[in-house]
């Protein structure tokens, strides 16, 4: 567990997957990322995936989910795959709990938390148009490359 001020991250669990399929429902979070909101029963059985880790051995994935101590309920998800000393990084927030800087929270705490791993660069990819996200990859200390990748831009701060 990774703990911050108002949050926990609690590692990635497929009993999570019925309250994170509320929490994920809006067709909007996938503007950028793609793809569709997913069922409980389907998203229990991507969590089951998860948890059962990278088929590659040396690529190691890391996901949690975080839980916002206040409200005592899951809000959204953080992830790290790591793979020869790089972290890629990404997040994602329920839209009623965005807007209160949690996503740029759980990021700060996760890099913070990469910091003491055998890590020495956190990357993330994220769409030139999503400037929350840019936002919150600053917060978490990352800076803007001139690479794209897959059309997103690649962030990155070194550990």
């Amino acid at each position: 567990m990774i703990s911050t001020n108002r949050l926990d991250l609690l590692p990635l669990r497929p009993e999570h997957a019925a309250e994170m399929a509320e929490v994920l429902s809006d067709p909007a979070l996938h503007a950028f990322i793609g793809g569709a909101p997913l069922e409980p029963q389907a998203l229990r059985a991507r969590y089951e995936r998860l948890t059962a880790g990278s088929p590659d051995p040396a690529q190691h994935w890391l996901n949690w989910v975080i839980h916002l101590r206040g409200e005592n309920r899951l809000v959204g998800t953080v992830q790290a795959t790591i793979a020869d000393e790089v972290a890629e990084i990404s997040w994602v927030v329920g839209t009623p709990w965005q807007g209160r800087g949690i996503a740029g929270e759980a990021a700060r705490g996760l890099v913070s938390w990469l910091g003491t791993q055998p890590v020495h660069t956190v990357v993330a990819h994220i769409h030139p148009e999503h400037h929350a996200s840019a936002a919150v990859a600053a917060s978490a200390g990352l800076t803007a490359t001139d690479e794209l990748h897959d059309g997103e831009v690649r962030w990155q701060r070194q550990l």
